[in-house]
């Protein structure tokens, strides 16, 4: 019983990391006032960069940089679209999404002679274990033998916290996202605060996709995220757009995931289709939002693009 547990919170851990990591990403460009479906994208494109450079580096803290790196570059054209062109953000991040998934597809054609996917990645993250704490039953395991990303999510969620309630630059982008025009008149350039939240949100979920492909995984192909961008917006919107809410929502969805894989492990599949556990996670998904998304107050201008000078 005690070994189960402790798998179950190991895997919960594990798959809550990306998505923790992205919904802290679409946090910052969701409060500035700008939607971003394209977390999936962004979350392949940083899988594809990390998979790849560490690949060639053998360095996957290089691989980690490369990611943050390929997400900033690839959200700057759903920026370019939604904040300047006053472009359907919906559509822009749509776009992204397919645009990473082909480009990242057809590069692993190309790169390695056709094949589906990337070799497998020797030089992946490992587990750091903290000493001592790492021999706590159960939660020593989870929270105390992980991966850097792990760490780094925590830090994350923490530091988000401060930056969007305890800082200047925080507040401001808070205020660009519920009343652009009152904060522009206090002089807040309301373009440049939403080109920073966009671009922020491209880095962390190039963590976030770099997460699945060298710490989860060992190799990338084009099912490497399968929705997992999704469901961190989802978990973003469960979580009622608050970093600590956000982090309780993704560690739910990593719950589910666990339930799922933890399922089949034990032998669930006699009683319950195989395929029943996969969607568990979807389906929980969509339960929530069904749920909870009606109760969620969104910034008020989110989604709604910025004529300046009161055109």
């Amino acid at each position: 019983m005690i070994e189960t547990l402790t798998n179950i919170l190991q895997t919960t851990v594990l798959y809550a990391t990306p998505l923790i990591l992205t919904a802290m990403g679409g946090l910052f460009s969701e409060r500035s006032g700008v939607v971003n479906i394209g977390l999936e994208g962004l979350m392949t494109i940083g899988a594809f960069t990390a998979a790849v450079t560490t690949l060639i580096t053998h360095n996957p803290w290089i691989g980690l940089m490369a990611a943050m790196v390929a997400g900033i570059l690839f959200a700057v054209p759903h920026a370019v679209a939604s904040i300047t062109f006053k472009a359907d953000q919906v559509v822009s991040g749509v776009a992204i999404n397919f645009l990473a998934l082909g480009i990242s597809v057809y590069l692993v054609k190309h790169l390695y002679e056709g094949a589906g996917q990337t070799p497998l990645i020797k030089d992946a993250l490992h587990r750091l274990p903290i000493p001592g704490l790492d021999q706590i039953p159960v939660i020593g395991p989870a929270f105390f033998n992980a991966y850097p990303t792990t760490y780094l999510a925590i830090l994350i969620v923490f530091v988000s916290y401060l930056v969007l309630y305890r800082t200047p630059f925080g507040m401001r982008l808070r205020a660009v996202g519920e009343h652009p025009r009152a904060a522009e008149t206090t002089g807040v350039n309301v373009f440049r605060m939403r080109y920073a939240a966009v671009l922020i949100s491209g880095a962390l979920a190039g963590i976030g996709g770099a997460g699945l492909s060298i710490a989860i995984g060992s190799e990338f192909n084009q099912s490497t995220v399968a929705g997992q961008g999704f469901i961190a917006l989802a978990a973003l919107i469960f979580g009622k757009w608050h970093p600590f809410g956000a982090l309780g929502a993704s560690t739910f969805f990593g719950f589910a995931v666990a339930l799922a894989l933890t399922g089949q492990i034990f032998g669930l599949t006699a009683y319950v289709p195989s395929e029943v556990l996969s969607m568990l996670p979807y389906i929980l998904t969509i339960l929530a939002l069904a749920g909870f998304v009606g109760r969620a107050e969104a910034p008020a201008s989110i989604g709604k693009p910025y004529e300046t000078g009161g055109r």
